[in-house]
Parts: C-alpha cells; structure tokens; sequence
C-alpha cells in the first residue's frame, strides 16, 4: 500500500504507447560486461540503454580532446562500447550512442577560445572525435547517435561547423542524430531542424520545497511543457529527453542540475520529481521518450536506502520505474 497513490495517479494519467524510449543512462563499467549486469536492466522493463564515452579537455579554453585512452576504464573504451552494445542488442535493447566532454572544475556550456585559430583548432578536434564514434555507432547499429552535449556557447558561436559536420555524421551513420542541449540552453540550438529529435537534458528546477507533492510539481511543469511542445510543433520534431532523473535528497527539484554528497536522504522526494515528470510528457504524441540518469553496472552494490545519488538502482522508485515502462 506504500505506493499506491503514485501507481493509481499515473494509472490514470498515462496513456503511452510501446514505442516510446524508456530508457537508462548505462555508466561505462571498468570490466567486461556480463549478463548480470543487463539482467537488472531488462527487470526493470527499459528498452533502451545510453552508452557515454566521455572525452577529456583541460579546461573550457583548452583545443585538445582526449579519447579512447588506454587510462579510461574499458566501457568508455571503443572495445567496450562495441561488446557492451553487442551484448544489449542481444537481449533486444536499443541504443543510443552519446560520447561527451568531460572538464574538470568546469562545465562544457562555457567552452570559449580566445582566437578565430582556437575556435578552427578545437572544430578540426572536435569533428575527429565525434566522427571517429559515429563510425562506430555505425558499425555497432546503434538506433541513435548524440552528436554533443550541453556546448552550448560553442554551437552559438559556430553554427556554420556545426551544420557541416551534422553533413559529414550523416554520410558515416545511417540512424537517427540528436544533440543534448541544456534545460535552459534548449532553444538556442541553431541547427535543430537538421536532427531527428530536439534533445534535452531536463533537469528544470521545479520547486524549492524539501518534499515537493505530485501537485506543486505537476503545477511548476505546466508552463515548461508548453514552451517545449511549441518548439516541437514548430519544428516538427518530437522530443528525447537525453537525460533526466533526481537524487534521492531534501530539495531534489531546486536545482536539479547540482549534484550534492551531504545532503539527507529523501526517498519520497525523488519518487514524486519521477513519478510527475513520467506523467506530464511519456502520454505525448511529440514527445519520444528519456533515458533516466544514471544506472550502473554492479547493480547490487549501488543506490539502496542510504544513497542519495541519482540511481533508482534498490531504492522503492525503482518498483515504480519498472511498473511504469512495463
């Protein structure tokens, strides 16, 4: 009886079809992956994974890209991606391919050079490196490759690149593109009608309560699901949301976006932010679907009652989670 207002209150507001994504953000593992680990993936009825192999700059004024090093752990390694997609096609769930940047004590919207040749010197690695895993989602049959995520400044400030290496990912990869723009960034994507789906990260801030209810939430999303079902009529494009989820703490919908250690622990919180969220868009005929964030591949040492990171993994969300994409 635990959860039964959460079950019943989508119950009744969810009418979703079969082909919607209910998908998982997969964290690249440091081992070879192994039935155990895709076995809690496929209880909790997700039909898609995102694979993340991340790639290193310096800092926001740096060029250089480093990726596919043998230092990075073997899942964001092109050996692991390509065996750990083989082993999820296997068991018939899809993928999404979503290499990204990673900068220490920085973040990737506030990318910025300082001359003409640094913007050309960081495009000529930028496309290296995006290439190089659109010919491997290719190869892997990966159903949907991200071509970036949350650069804002630097898809503002070179839409030409951007245009023309969309150009080039098409001629390597024969699947769907996507790019994950930022919550508040979204709009501004110069080359959105040149993707197949407008990508969104989703961490809104919502409410500043501890414990916001279904009904604070459902109120705070009205106005944000209108801006973005606007935007997808325009375009014509249904909406992904590349990446969503809430950590299981005090005033988890504040600021979403902020991941904090020292906080306590709030269960419910994190159950009302998912459950309201499942509501409000998965019932859409323009809206594709998510991949919750973040799941990981020793399933039974992650999350539980005490955690207060973003997995579901062995938390009770989890039960609805699996109730709900089923």
């Amino acid at each position: 009886m635990k959860y039964f207002f959460v079950l019943t209150f989508l119950s009744f507001n969810l009418i979703h079809g079969q082909n919607k994504i209910n998908g998982l953000s997969f964290v690249a593992s440091n081992r070879e992956i192994s039935e155990e680990a895709i076995l809690p993936v496929i209880n909790i009825n997700a039909n898609w994974v995102t694979l993340m192999p991340f790639a290193f700059m310096k800092n926001i004024a740096d060029t250089t890209i480093v990726y596919n090093n043998k230092r990075q752990w073997w899942g964001e390694r092109k050996e692991g991606i390509a065996q750990t997609a083989a082993a999820f096609h296997e068991k018939k769930i899809k993928i999404m391919l979503k290499p990204q940047i990673w900068i220490p004590n920085g973040f990737t919207g506030h990318i910025e050079m300082k001359s003409e040749s640094e913007w050309i010197a960081l495009e000529k690695n930028y496309e290296t490196f995006i290439l190089d895993y659109a010919k491997l989602a290719q190869k892997t049959n990966c159903e949907i490759f991200c071509i970036g995520t949350e650069l804002n400044n630097f898809v503002v400030e070179r839409p030409r690149f951007w245009k023309k290496l969309i150009v080039k990912i098409r001629k390597l990869y024969l699947g769907k593109i996507t790019y994950a723009e930022n919550w508040d960034t979204y709009q501004k994507v110069p080359f959105l009608s040149d993707l197949d789906y407008i990508g969104i990260d989703a961490y809104f801030p919502l409410s500043k309560e501890k414990t916001p209810s279904i009904k604070i939430l459902a109120k705070a999303w009205k106005p944000i699901k209108e801006e973005i079902k606007f935007l997808s009529k325009k375009l014509n494009k249904k909406v992904l949301f590349t990446e969503f989820g809430y950590q299981s703490k005090d005033f988890t919908t504040e600021k979403p976006w902020e991941h904090h250690n020292k906080m306590n622990v709030n269960l419910k919180a994190q159950e009302n932010a998912l459950a309201i969220i499942l509501a409000v868009f998965w019932k859409e005929n323009w809206f594709e679907g998510g991949f919750l964030w973040k799941w990981y591949d020793n399933h039974q040492d992650i999350g539980g009652l005490n955690d207060t990171d973003y997995t579901i993994q062995n938390k009770p969300v989890e039960k609805i989670i699996a109730k709900f994409y089923k």
